[in-house]
């Protein structure tokens, strides 16, 4: 199961390109498109770097669905 996350919204809101966000974060471009796709889980260090980058929580980036948990 992949997370929805609002990536593609926060990068368009700050006017910067997946190119520009994924040095910013260190990341390949590719992982940026696959996090703003669905396709890629992010780890929790590259969840907390994308937070600090847009400023938000992490739980403002990543959409968790309660229904999909498995704990």
């Amino acid at each position: 199961m992949s997370l929805q996350t609002k990536i593609q919204q926060l990068r368009k809101e700050k006017k910067v390109t997946q190119s520009e966000l994924a040095d910013a974060v260190n990341v390949s471009r590719q992982t940026i498109i696959s996090l703003e796709n669905g396709k890629y889980n992010a780890s929790l260090i590259l969840a907390h770097k994308l937070a600090q980058y847009f400023g938000v929580g992490i739980e403002d980036i990543f959409i968790f669905d309660k229904e999909d948990e498995n704990l």
